[in-house]
């Protein structure tokens, strides 16, 4: 499953301070030797699929390999427009009018971000379970039979709701930013509040909500756990389902989904034409168009927008764990029965994400120190081949490290299932969100005060412990947040890599979902909502209001 993105990310890094002189030997080959470790994923898909030859190529252009791309990219498509128009209608309505509780809606409609897209689909089959709020709601209607609420509509449904908020965040900001003195000059020239939003407003948003919708199509094509649960046949379900019984098959789909992903991530920067959120100062005083009669719609659109893509599967889970928990469960194993049960996964989610949070800024750190100080041809390809790590899919990540491993003779080969091969495929995933808030930190020192301690006669280390360090910890630990919030919810990875028997909340809730324990998966759910809720909070959510 992909993860909330590092709203930086979706900006341009501010110029950073370049220093005379050619960078050292050592960092040069560190950050080269990082650069190698990123792209060994994808590395060993390209190689693996080609020297395969011809029987690559068939596999390749076979209905088996063509039928789940073109779902993939249908679903993409059709969850990327609906999410591109719901958040720019969002950020607009919310700041550029006199909704009511524009404040309110503000926050939550980001809160999405919190709920993983298996946990987003669970909530919705659950909604739709016998016994269920659904058809409690609809019994006294004379509704006894529920439809199957599965496959394609119901993937872009759930998707829709849950990425929204990465167009609605770049454009609620970019509008913050906007001067409205053009605004004001085309409406006192008689242009129309719609005229006026799609002449002036509009253009300048544009590489907000194009960057935007790019995240939404890479997130939805890199999904697992939602298509998985809601039987849909894209990509990522049939990589998983023939990554046992028919490698071939599977390495050749996952070249083909780590391929479009990285395209498209490619692609944003030709296509958005530089930075969608603009570094300068916020309007002094921010325009507001008076809805009139429209303003009650206008607040039950947004109501109703929070209410499904939140509300609804935060109710849902609520509802069937407190069922759960008052009815208790006969199973031994029943996590309504016993919740302390769930104090082991809750503690391995927590070391492990920390744990890649630490080693991920530390191995990027050098890269990001050559991009910013010591810009050269090394720096700017270690620090491609890192971002395209993050959009490279976890599921094509961890299977690619899945059949390395167990082919490589060796010491290699016992690297399977291992907590340094697990922690290694959260790195690469997610290096590129703790890369950009480093390069930032490293970019904030001041030349002048190395210079003058230089002169002072402090040496290389004496200035990294004493001086830099210090004035770099809050971005370094900015990004080591956004990392450990990523690794939190990540699941296929996790299914793929983790030690036999060491269980996070995302695979106690996985299993759960799978094996039609709803009340056991909903607490669990819960749990892990309530922990990423509050680090979204503090690491994205207030940091994007601050852009």
């Amino acid at each position: 499953m992909a993860s909330p993105v590092d709203p930086t990310l979706l900006t341009e890094a501010p110029t950073p301070p370049r220093r005379a002189g050619r960078p050292a030997a050592w960092l040069t080959t560190v950050t080269s030797g990082v650069a190698l470790l990123f792209a060994a994923p994808l590395g060993f898909l390209v190689i693996r699929n080609l020297s395969r030859g011809g029987d690559f190529v068939r596999l390749a252009t076979s209905p088996a390999t063509l039928g789940p791309l073109a779902r993939s990219l249908l679903l993409g498509i059709t969850v990327t427009i609906a999410a591109a128009v719901i958040g720019t209608l969002s950020a607009w309505l919310v700041v550029r009018t006199d909704v009511r509780g524009a404040r309110l809606w503000r926050v939550l409609l980001a809160l999405p971000l919190v709920i993983p897209s298996f946990i987003g689909a669970f909530s919705l089959l659950a909604a739709f379970a016998p016994g269920g709020l659904i058809e409690g709601a609809l019994a006294p209607l004379g509704v006894a039979r529920l439809p199957e609420f599965r496959g394609y509509a119901a993937a872009s449904f759930v998707l829709t709701l849950l990425t929204f908020p990465y167009v609605y965040l770049p454009v609620a900001a970019r509008l913050d930013q906007l001067s409205p003195s053009l605004e004001e000059s085309a409406r006192l020239l008689g242009r129309r509040p719609l005229e006026v939003f799609t002449s002036i407003v509009l253009p300048q948003i544009r590489g907000a909500v194009l960057a935007g919708s790019l995240l939404v199509f890479l997130y939805t094509i890199s999904d697992f756990g939602a298509v998985q649960l809601l039987r849909y046949d894209t990509l990522t379900r049939a990589i998983f389902e023939t990554r046992v019984f028919d490698s071939a098959t599977s390495l050749t789909l996952s070249l083909q989904l780590g391929l479009l992903a990285i395209l498209i991530a490619a692609s944003e920067r030709g296509i958005t034409k530089g930075p969608t959120v603009s570094a300068g100062p916020r309007a002094v005083r921010g325009l507001r168009l008076e809805l009139g009669r429209w303003r009650a719609v206008a607040t039950a659109v947004v109501a109703a927008t929070v209410g499904l893509a939140l509300l609804a599967p935060v109710a849902v889970l609520t509802f069937w764990s407190v069922r759960g928990l008052v009815r208790g469960s006969g199973r031994a194993s029943a996590v309504a029965a016993d919740v302390g049960q769930l104090v082991a996964p809750a503690v391995n989610t927590a070391v492990v994400s920390v744990v890649s949070a630490v080693v991920a800024v530390i191995i990027v750190l050098p890269v990001a120190y050559l991009t910013v100080r010591r810009p050269s041809r090394t720096g700017g390809v270690a620090n491609a081949v890192v971002v395209g790590g993050f959009a490279l899919p976890g599921l094509a990540i961890a299977l690619a490290l899945t059949f390395w491993t167990l082919r490589t003779p060796g010491p290699l080969r016992g690297l399977y299932q291992t907590m340094s091969l697990l922690v290694f495929a959260y790195v690469v995933h997610f290096g590129a969100q703790a890369l950009r808030t480093a390069q930032v930190a490293v970019a904030g020192i001041p030349p002048r005060l190395e210079d003058a301690a230089r002169s002072l006669g402090a040496g290389r280390m004496r200035r990294l412990w004493t001086l830099e360090l210090p004035l770099m910890t809050p971005g370094l630990l900015a990004g080591a947040g956004l990392v450990l919030l990523s690794t939190m919810k990540e699941l296929p990875a996790t299914l793929l890599l983790a030690p036999a028997g060491f269980e996070t909340l995302a695979t106690r809730i996985w299993v759960a979902a799978e094996d039609a324990f709803v009340a056991d998966a909903s607490i669990a759910s819960l749990i892990l909502i309530a922990l990423s809720g509050v680090l979204t909070w503090i690491l994205v959510i207030r940091r994007s209001a601050a852009l």
